[in-house]
Parts: C-alpha cells; structure tokens; sequence
C-alpha cells in the first residue's frame, strides 16, 4: 500500500478505538519496553506526549514507571518550532510545566534543551509500519529530519497500535528506519 492509503486507513481505525482500548493496548506496549530494552542502561529516552484526540499511544505510563521507579535514565520530548518543519528537545521532569500547543500536543513551558546527539533511544510516534522498518507518520516530516540529527547508534523505536503491513509501496531512501516497533503483542526488530 501507498503512505497516503495508509495513513488515511489508519487514521479511520484509530477514530473507530474505544478509549479503553487505546489504553488497554498502550499498557501492554509500555510492559513490552521495560521487557525488552534495558531501559534503565540509558542516559536519555525521547518520547513523544500523546495527542489524546488522535489517540495516539499514551506514553505517559513509560514516563510515570521510569519516574516512580527512579530510574537513572533523563527523559526528553520534543517542541515544534515556529518556523514550522522543524523540532527542538527539552528535558522532561516531574516538575516541567507543560502547556498544550495549537495541535493539542503538550508542551514544556521551560525546560532545558537536550540535544539529538545526547539521546540513546527515540520513541516513535507512527500511524503505520511495515516489516522492512520503514514507518507512516502524519506525513510532515519532523521526525526524519530529527532522527537524521541523532547519532547512528540511537535506538529507534517506533510505537504501533497495531501490526505490521507487509510493505510500504513508497518507501524512499530518506526515509529513516526503524530499528525495531513496539506493538501491544510483540516488539519488532529489522
């Protein structure tokens, strides 16, 4: 299937969730990461903050483990700039004040910047992957020219509600792949 076939079938199924489901599925994802990555090994993990409204996977259960556990590991999220494609890092403490963007996308307010090169694994948000690594996102681009800026031996973990399709027609080669997905039955490596 094409990006935009995807994109579109994925969204309509995210829509159709029940929010328990999203729930349901994101704790089961959150089990799968403690599970299979040693987390507490890690100086930084970026994560995204869910849009609750695209029902996107709650993250927010991995930071409130990694702080309620008092792992070592620092987390950062990232803030779209004003120019518009592009991301900056802040580091996300129990303490950070967030405030939610036009987008609905929580914020932090001030927080000190993290850099691309300081992180040794990325949480992903996508809406499709296939079983290449190659992953569908809103279609804007922010986290390939982010994880272009990440170092080659970053971890780069996507989040999926859902399985794998076979293959992405119109993967291109800037495309950055996954090196492994996470979905509420299985993690994925390529």
């Amino acid at each position: 299937m094409l990006k935009t076939d995807l994109r579109r079938a994925a969204l309509a199924r995210r829509r159709a969730l029940l929010e328990d489901e999203v729930t349901r599925r994101s704790d089961e994802m959150r089990r799968q990461l403690f599970r299979h990555f040693p987390v507490a090994e890690w100086q930084w993990l970026h994560l995204f903050l869910p849009i609750p409204h695209h029902k996107e996977p709650d993250t927010w259960p991995i930071i409130i483990e990694i702080w309620g556990e008092d792992l070592p590991v620092q987390l950062a999220v990232p803030v779209v700039q004003p120019d518009g494609p592009t991301l900056r890092h802040y580091h996300l403490t129990p303490d950070t004040q967030l405030l939610d963007n036009k987008w609905g996308i929580p914020e932090p307010v001030v927080a000190p910047e993290v850099l691309p090169a300081q992180l040794d694994a990325v949480l992903i948000p996508l809406l499709a992957f296939d079983e290449q690594g190659h992953r569908v996102g809103y279609g804007k681009g922010f986290y390939d020219r982010f994880l272009a800026e990440c170092r080659p031996d970053t971890l780069r973990i996507g989040l999926s509600l859902e399985p794998p399709v076979p293959r992405i027609a119109d993967a291109w080669d800037g495309d950055v792949r996954l090196h492994a997905c996470i979905t509420p039955e299985k993690v994925w490596r390529f």
